[in-house]
């Protein structure tokens, strides 16, 4: 599998907003940490359909998104790999949001087990 092709195109899949492609990329016990959450890790969501109800609200929070200035790393020894990114969007509310972020995958096989998601906080 070639992770950074795979990265590459679950970038694209958020970016077309398309739901149903971006989980296809995803394992039924998935786990997505968000950044922000009353935990150290933020909020997490665990096993496919809280993953999905979860980007669906991001989607809905943020009806423009678009991840740019994409880099993807690779260690494909490890199954791992990291997409930064700058996420800009506007919300429901009318703002205007511009900020870099990574996120950290693991895979097992061809599809993520895990989406570990940072971004830097603008004041």
């Amino acid at each position: 599998m070639d992770i950074r092709s795979t990265l590459k195109a679950l970038c694209e899949a958020f970016n077309a907003h398309d739901l149903d492609r971006v989980m296809a990329f995803f394992a039924d016990d998935c786990v997505l940490e968000m950044p922000r959450g009353s935990n150290p890790w933020g909020s997490r969501f665990e096993g496919k359909q809280e993953v999905r109800d979860a980007l669906a609200k991001r989607f809905e929070g943020l009806p423009d998104v678009h991840y740019g200035d994409d880099e993807h790393f690779v260690d494909p020894a490890a199954g791992t790999g990291i997409s930064k990114w700058t996420l800009t969007g506007t919300t429901r509310q009318g703002t205007r949001v511009e900020v870099r972020g990574c996120d950290f995958y693991t895979f097992r096989g061809d599809k993520v087990i895990r989406k570990d998601s940072y971004w830097k906080i603008v004041e």
